[in-house]
């Protein structure tokens, strides 16, 4: 069991990349309290469980259901990726993005801690090392971006006002560009699909 879990654990860790969405959280929260970062911390890692952990146990059965594919999946996350890019590229505050209570679910929870990758990749791994060893992986990485976020002060201190805003500038290019990528895969894996069916 135990090195079932320790096998699950490393597509799990990279799936979540903890330490690449750093710079994106930093970006996102740049402007709010102390306490507001708290509760968007403890916000996002529980949508992102929630959604994690339920998807590997009703997944397939929702989107069969909803007729829902994952290649449909990917293109709606990086949408929602690349506008929120854009509103954040040609704005000059953060406010302007989005309400800051929505933060924490979208786009932190879903679909950057919880994205396609993570969601997928659980449906693979639970076929190779069981249900509980996937769920213990998934929750184990999930927290662990949690702790990453707690600790960003840090590094905010280290760069001060100027080299976090333009961290932020750049970064949003970065999630603009993962959003395209997001939307790109799942084009091509219907592409794909349609080849090898016709």
């Amino acid at each position: 069991m135990l090195k079932d879990i320790a096998l699950a654990l490393i597509p799990i860790f990279f799936a979540v990349d903890a330490f690449g969405l750093l710079p994106m959280y930093i970006s996102f929260t740049e402007t709010l309290s102390r306490l507001e970062k708290r509760d968007l911390i403890y916000q996002s890692i529980l949508t992102a469980l929630i959604l994690a952990v339920g998807f590997i146990f009703l997944g397939r059965a929702i989107f069969n259901l909803l007729g829902i594919t994952v290649e449909d999946f990917m293109i709606a996350g990086g949408t929602i990726l690349f506008t929120l890019a854009i509103i954040d590229l040609l704005s000059s505050t953060k406010e302007r993005r989005m309400p800051d209570r929505d933060l924490g679910a979208v786009p932190l929870g879903t679909p950057l801690i919880a994205g396609p990758a993570v969601l997928t990749s659980s449906l693979i791994i639970t076929t190779q090392y069981g249900l509980v060893a996937t769920v213990v992986s998934v929750m184990v990485n999930i927290l662990f971006a949690g702790v990453i976020f707690a600790l960003a002060g840090v590094l905010i201190r280290i760069l001060g006002g100027a080299g976090a805003k333009a961290l932020s500038k750049v970064t949003s290019l970065f999630l603009a560009a993962i959003g395209v990528m997001m939307i790109r895969k799942g084009i091509l894996a219907i592409i794909a699909g349609m080849q090898a069916s016709a």
